[in-house]
This record gives C-alpha cells, sequence and structure tokens, in this order.
C-alpha cells in the first residue's frame, strides 16, 4: 500500500494560452474524486512558484507544478538537492518532461499518477546558476524560442514550428565554442549547440532521443553550417530522432560545458530565457525526486 499523499497545486493559469486554467476545475473535480487532499495556488511568476514549492515542502506536501515545462523547472529547481517531492500535470505547450516520463498529456488523466505513481531520483541541468528539468540550447534555437514565446496567433505544438520556420529566414551561421568538461574544446561553424538532459523539446521534437535523466551527463548535440534547403528537410526528422544519421548532427557527452559564440545569444531552457553566452551548464545528478507512472 502507498501511503496517502498531500498535494499543493502550484497552477500558472495562463499557461499553453491558458490551458491549465481551462482544465483546473476538472482537475480539481479529478483530485477530489481520487480523494487526493490537496489545495490550489496560482502564480503568473516563476520566482512566486518557487517560493510555493519550498512553502509546499515544509508543510509535508508534493509540489505539483500544473503548467508547461518552464513551471516545471521553476518548481524542480526549489525542490533539488531537498526533501521535497515533484508532481507533474502537463498544462503547457509543449508538455515534453511529462512526454518523456509517460505521464498522460491529458492532465486529468495525469491526476492518477500522482496517487498510484513512485517516486525516483532524477537529473536536473543547471545553466546560469537556474535549474531546468529538460533540454538547454542556443544559437538557432535561441531566435526559434523567441519567436515562438513572442506569437500569439497559434497555440500548442504548432507555435514551435512557426518560431523555427520564422528564424530559418533570417538565420546566418554562428561560430561556437564549447568546452566538455574542461578537457575537449570544439569548434563549430553551425546552427546551435544543445545540451540536452533530458530527449526532447518543443512539444515533441527527439532532439536527443538517447539522452536519460538517471547518468548524470548531458547530451551535447551540435548542428553544423549545412544549406537552408537541406536543414528544412532535417526539421521534420527530429520528431522521429532520425535527424542522428544526417553527418552534420554530431552528439557527445559531458557533465559540464561552457560555450560562447562569435555573436550574442541567450540560451533558453524548458522554452524560457535562462542565461546570455557565454554560459556553463552542467547536470545535477539525482537531484530532484519525482513522482512518475509505476
Amino acid at each position: 500500500m502507498h501511503r496517502q499523499r498531500r498535494i499543493a497545486l502550484i497552477v500558472n493559469p495562463g499557461a499553453g494560452g491558458g490551458r491549465a486554467g481551462r482544465a483546473l476545475a476538472a482537475v480539481q473535480a479529478a483530485l477530489r474524486a481520487n480523494g487526493t487532499p490537496h489545495r490550489t495556488d496560482r502564480t503568473d511568476s516563476l520566482d512566486h512558484a518557487r517560493e510555493l514549492a519550498r512553502a509546499a515542502t515544509a508543510g509535508g506536501e508534493v509540489a505539483v507544478a500544473f503548467g508547461g515545462d518552464g513551471l516545471v523547472g521553476a518548481v524542480a529547481g526549489a525542490l533539488r538537492h531537498t526533501d521535497g517531492v515533484l508532481g507533474v500535470l502537463p498544462g503547457g505547450r509543449g508538455n515534453d518532461f511529462a512526454r518523456v516520463l509517460g505521464i498522460p498529456l491529458e492532465p486529468v488523466a495525469a491526476c492518477g499518477v500522482l496517487e498510484t505513481g513512485v517516486e525516483v531520483m532524477l537529473d536536473l541541468g543547471e545553466a546560469g546558476g537556474r535549474a531546468f528539468v529538460g533540454i538547454a540550447s542556443c544559437g538557432f534555437d535561441s531566435d526559434a524560442n523567441r519567436i515562438a514565446n513572442e506569437t500569439r496567433l497559434l497555440h500548442g505544438n504548432l507555435v514551435y514550428t512557426y518560431g523555427a520556420l520564422r528564424a530559418l529566414i533570417g538565420w546566418r551561421p554562428a561560430r561556437f565554442r564549447i568546452e566538455l568538461d574542461g578537457d575537449e574544446v570544439v569548434s563549430l561553424l553551425g546552427y546551435c549547440v544543445v545540451a540536452a538532459n533530458s530527449k526532447a523539446y518543443g512539444g515533441g521534437m527527439f532532439i536527443a532521443p538517447d539522452a536519460s535523466l538517471e547518468d548524470g551527463l548531458l547530451d551535447v548535440l551540435t548542428i553544423a553550417e549545412m544549406p537552408k534547403p537541406r536543414f528544412l528537410r532535417l526539421l521534420p526528422t527530429v520528431f522521429s530522432g532520425r535527424h542522428l544519421l544526417v553527418p552534420e548532427v554530431s552528439v557527445r557527452r559531458a557533465r559540464e560545458i561552457r560555450v560562447s559564440a562569435d555573436r550574442p545569444f541567450t540560451m533558453y531552457a524548458d522554452g524560457d530565457p535562462i542565461s546570455d553566452l557565454p554560459a556553463t551548464v552542467r547536470a545535477l545528478p539525482r537531484a530532484v525526486r519525482v513522482i512518475v507512472p509505476a
């Protein structure tokens, strides 16, 4: 028999175009039907979400992030290296952390995991002193993320495709310098540098299909320069992982990397800006306890 968990639901009502807000009443009804003790805190600030997560842990509650991956990463960061427990209800646009963990992407269905799931220790990533759960990236991804975050015309996964297509129009190659574990140095002329704690980002793009949340390492993926039409043909293959077969795509593994570039870029992680370049990204092994499907 598993012990009954008390839930502090940390919800961003505006996440995913208001998806979490629209589903909140149904989620609360599902928790009541399951007999799960819970309370709800609304937030529109990641800093506020971190405060709520720490308060939930102090009160012996599971801090449940109900929103997008940015909210999940903020709550996870507040709980790292503590006795706190993270629960996840997908309520954003991409929901890639839930997707990788096998948590149902429909939030009401995901409520069952909070009741019957098991707790496991998972890695986090860190960039610019801030934790993230999924993937940090820069270069072409910086432009695509910025455009996706600015648009109000589209919702759901389509916003990331739109961001990538718009970014490609004005893209020009950048020169990156990547130091891996203070030893190997890679110089790259190309599109982007990706430091993956998890497998997917951008609403199901499995950019790092071999990445693990439990190995204490980052999968460091780079995409070298190629003609734009070829890069455009590469984009759909990211959903299946077949992009790894392209010679311009390389993957290395490291505990820590430092990335710089020949022009300014903002690194994004979990869909939000996390650090300007140059930036150091590191893996934080077994940093947070997370409820996952049994």
